[in-house]
């Protein structure tokens, strides 16, 4: 018969465990290659999850193993299996965190397809950050476990809760903008007041909202600067958005001309441009002069367009065209100064 609690049973145990930890590793991968050949979200659940399966199938089976062998007999073994019991809390917390995220992205994507525009993006702001809460809260209930397992913490932890009013009101006044700005980004992604993909201008930068995340919302600026800003800026202070709750805007090009500018070439001109512009999406356009002082005339081009993009490529292409249009039929129309000479 063999001795499991010998050395020798012990390296058989480890070796077995090894076997089995592949064995249970292998064998949902194998089942989800096949069944992914229908249901491709299956295949990509088990790629996503093979590591942390892993880790938790590994260190449980090593601890099942050294558990009923002789190291369970050591003076080491206390220290030892409390690592393991740290270590499977941890692996397992891994693992829980990447099947939510998993959740998350598929119900975002699936989003996709049933929501567009604003909807789409009040929607993916709002899953991201119940995604982010959730791994959190995953991640703080983890190390919550792994701390409280020590038996001193407990007492620690006892001795906290007895006078949770006096650390309550410390956290409070160390923590104030920490807490403000968690509670500020979940009162943006609940009230839709800003959403991942808007654009917005910010102390005259443009740029969209790219990253929404609990405490900061980052900001990709046009050239490809990034702002970072604290949540609570957002709902203590005035913020522009173009696509509240639609991405079709209105813009303008101001010309300043002279007083003999032809107003009705003008708008033959203007509609010309407007006709042949493939970002113009037909729904307003149109020339006044909305000013006359210091010997000029402001002439106001009104434009529309889907979204803010073709937007900026309408009002540069007007402005471009009708400024080289007028220096070519129209030199007299270009601003000019007059000084009258007296002897």
């Amino acid at each position: 018969m063999l001795d499991w609690t010998s050395w020798t049973g012990t390296a058989i145990a480890v070796g077995i465990a090894l076997v089995a930890a592949i064995a249970a590793v292998l064998a949902p991968h194998t089942i989800a290659s096949l069944l992914g050949r229908r249901a491709t979200w299956v295949r990509d659940l088990s790629r996503r999850a093979r590591r942390p399966w892993a880790v938790v199938v590994l260190i449980v089976a090593l601890w099942i193993a050294a558990s009923v062998t002789q190291p369970a007999r050591e003076e080491w073994w206390p220290a030892v299996s409390h690592v393991l019991l740290i270590g499977t809390i941890l692996a397992g917390a891994w693992l829980l965190g990447t099947v939510t995220s998993f959740a998350f992205e598929g119900l975002l994507t699936r989003e996709k397809t049933t929501f567009t525009g604003a909807d789409l993006r009040r929607r993916r702001t709002q899953i991201l950050i119940i995604q982010r809460l959730t791994v959190v809260l995953i991640a703080v209930i983890a190390v919550g476990m792994a701390l409280f397992s020590f038996p001193s913490l407990r007492v620690v932890g006892t001795s906290v809760l007895a006078s949770a009013g006096i650390v309550s009101v410390i956290a409070g006044l160390a923590a104030q903008s920490i807490f403000g700005n968690l509670i500020a980004g979940i009162q943006i992604a609940f009230t839709d007041s800003i959403r991942v993909g808007d654009v917005v201008v910010i102390n005259g930068e443009f740029g969209r909202i790219g990253e929404l995340n609990l405490s900061y919302v980052v900001v990709y600026v046009w050239d490809e600067r990034r702002l970072v800003i604290p949540c609570s800026y957002f709902t203590t202070n005035v913020i522009e958005t173009w696509t509240r709750r639609s991405d079709a805007i209105l813009g303008t090009v101001y010309l300043d001309l002279d007083w003999r500018v032809p107003m009705d070439a003008v708008r033959a001109k203007f509609d010309e441009i407007m006709d042949a512009s493939d970002a113009w999406d037909r729904r307003s356009s149109g020339v006044v002069v909305t000013d006359s002082q210091g010997g000029f005339v402001t002439v106001r081009c009104t434009v529309s367009a889907k979204d803010s993009d073709d937007l900026w490529t309408l009002r540069c292409a007007v402005r471009e065209q009708m400024m080289t249009w007028l220096q070519q039929e129209h030199p007299d129309a270009l601003p000019r100064t007059r000084v009258s000479l007296e002897s």
